[in-house]
């Protein structure tokens, strides 16, 4: 089985020296033993909150003319990584947003190729660093459909301010090491987040939908050509999963966070989400489009008409 690893801790690097193994990675565990086969860590020594613990993807990708199983994982830090899952192999690493802790990702050592914005932050300098502390995508799901061959995923769209501060532990408080009186960089004139169908082996997206405010529900895609998601503000939508037009949306009444799921039954598609605002976006942003969206609480479910 595939665990992702959460970061280490506190922020500040400067404490714990080395990689930090195992955290920031993926193992791949024997289910009756308990013993890792094999690992790979996305970001050793990380001062940015760049945990692996969102979902690791399972899909059969044509590598070179061959079918090989691999492991797909849209990670906190900005790579799109593709592992072949049997042994551990790194087979791709490419940015899905803007990435400037690192310029790339060295496919023969598995490592970072890390930048003066890196640098300036294990030394105590504050920089501003791209994803910010709540990545690339956060912990929403994404989705692969094995019939378009492209990742659906929830991206945000805005950088971070970090700058490393003395951590001290106390049993009840947050032990971070982090300034953050003003952690967010908000790009001006942009949206906050897009909804991207992406190429697994790229990291390039073939359609983005843009969002002011970033969608943090799962997505689920299906095999009649649909993407399903959510936006803070209520939304449910559905986009065509090879184009991005959006065909539908309903207003739910409050912010959607929940993963959508879907299932037949004599002989109807259904569609449900759970609905109720709250996670770590509309906690910590201080996004004021937010305060007048009712705290909610229930279950949506709909009919996929032919």
């Amino acid at each position: 089985m595939y665990w992702g690893i959460g970061n280490p801790g506190p922020f500040n690097a400067t404490g714990r020296p080395g990689d930090n193994l195992y955290t920031d990675s993926v193992l791949a565990l024997d289910p009756k033993t308990g013993k890792i086969k094999w690992h790979y860590q996305f970001t050793p020594n990380d001062p940015f909150d760049y945990d692996s613990v969102a979902e690791m993807v399972l899909a059969t990708l044509n590598i070179n003319g061959t079918p090989t199983k691999v492991v797909m994982d849209a990670n906190r830090n900005g790579f799109f990584y593709v592992i072949d899952r049997t042994n551990g192999k790194l087979l791709a690493a490419n940015p899905y947003v803007q990435v400037n802790w690192a310029s790339s990702v060295d496919l023969n050592t598995g490592r970072p190729v890390v930048t003066e914005v890196t640098t300036k932050a294990r030394a105590g300098e504050p920089v501003m660093v791209q994803p910010s502390i709540l990545g690339g995508k956060n912990w929403e799901p994404m989705s692969y459909n094995p019939q378009t061959g492209l990742a659906y995923a929830n991206t945000l769209n805005f950088a971070g301010n970090y700058k490393a501060v003395p951590a001290e532990y106390k049993a009840g408080e947050w032990y971070v090491g982090m300034d953050l009186t003003a952690p967010w960089n908000w790009p001006e004139g942009q949206p906050r987040g897009y909804l991207k169908a992406i190429d697994p082996l790229t990291g390039k997206a073939k359609w983005e939908a843009p969002s002011d405010i970033p969608r943090f529900s799962g997505v689920l895609s299906t095999a009649g050509g649909l993407v399903f998601s959510g936006q803070l503000t209520g939304e449910f939508e559905a986009f065509d999963a090879d184009t991005g037009k959006k065909l539908w949306q309903f207003q739910t009444g409050s912010g959607i966070e929940g993963q959508p799921v879907t299932w037949e039954q004599d002989g109807v598609q259904y569609v449900a989400v759970s609905v109720g605002i709250g996670g770590v976006y509309s906690l910590f942003s201080g996004d004021p489009r937010l305060a007048s969206v009712p705290a909610g609480g229930s279950l949506w479910v709909f009919a996929v008409s032919q």
